[in-house]
């Protein structure tokens, strides 16, 4: 999330706008043609085979919680799913976003890719979307399969729930942007989260902690400068963001200082509270046909 508190320090003015640098460069005489080509999806995805979200369905109606683990406000924690159970990110006292990583358990070096699951899907993520892991990986890591906040689409502003657009919060570009320094950014709550549930070095956790899944944020981009804007999440008590574990998965999650990100965060202004998650295993006999994903068989050439 280093781009929202950006967005927040450096104000969009007319010094600092993109155009603003490029006032003197000619205008060609066929400017309005070359904006006018039509766009292409960079990465079309009709030859992915949809996950069956029917199997999924029936399982899900025959889920018991196993475990559960409290992330406390402005702290990070971590948990494990075994390959064919369900987790759900609860919200339990009020509006609160969470910054997600999710690792391979076995693998510490396959882990979500943000990006690619962007490319694939889209800057925000519901329903019968994946998380993907890392190249040379690059299968689903997670699926999900249920979001109580699914009604929220993209609102007036451009704004969507559940981002996979921006990064964490993080004490370095906290520092490069304030002068200051603050040790509970999301980045430096993964980064702790793993090194209890391991027992490396701070040091040594830090290399695999990666971009996350923000889930609850609402985000977007601002229609003049384009830069990357959060406003208040519109999730309450009781919503959940639901996903079904495709393989053995470790995740962390960090209840972000910035509370529900409607102003600030790197820092103790916002209100915050915690998250819940709920690990739960379903009738294992229904997911008898269900493709579990082995790793993309792709081979690097020399």
């Amino acid at each position: 999330m280093w781009g929202t508190f950006a967005a927040l320090i450096l104000m969009p003015t007319p010094e600092f706008s993109m155009l603003s640098f490029n006032a003197n460069i000619p205008v060609p005489a066929d400017a309005d043609a070359r904006r006018a080509v039509k766009p292409v999806v960079c990465y079309p995805v009709e030859s992915l085979v949809a996950p069956d979200m029917a199997i999924l369905e029936r399982a899900r109606a025959t889920m018991e919680k196993v475990d559960e683990v409290i992330v406390p406000p402005r702290e990070g924690n971590t948990f494990e799913v075994p390959k064919g159970h369900f987790f759900r990110i609860v919200s339990v006292e009020g509006p609160q976003v969470g910054d997600l990583n999710l690792w391979n358990a076995n693998d510490l070096s396959e882990r979500f890719f943000s990006g690619k699951t962007r490319a694939l899907h889209a800057t925000h993520v519901t329903t019968g979307n994946r998380l993907w892991s890392n190249l040379p990986s690059l299968r689903p890591m997670a699926t999900i399969s249920h979001d109580t906040l699914g009604w929220y689409g993209f609102d007036e502003f451009g704004g969507g729930v559940h981002d996979v657009i921006g990064t964490r919060c993080d004490p370095y570009t906290n520092r490069l942007l304030s002068g200051g320094d603050y040790h509970h950014c999301c980045h430096s709550n993964l980064c702790r989260a793993l090194s209890h549930h391991k027992g490396f070095d701070i040091k040594a956790a830090e290399p695999h902690v990666h971009d996350v899944l923000n889930v609850f944020m609402c985000t977007g981009f601002t229609r003049d400068t384009q830069q990357y804007f959060m406003k208040a999440s519109p999730v309450r008590p009781g919503d959940f963001l639901e996903m079904f574990a495709e393989i053995d998965l470790l995740g962390g999650l960090s209840a972000c200082p910035g509370g529900d990100c409607s102003t600030s965060h790197s820092s103790d202004v916002a209100k915050c509270y915690p998250l819940l998650v709920e690990i739960y295993r379903p009738d294992k006999t229904l997911l008898a046909d269900w493709p579990f994903p082995e790793r993309n068989g792709y081979q690097l050439q020399d």
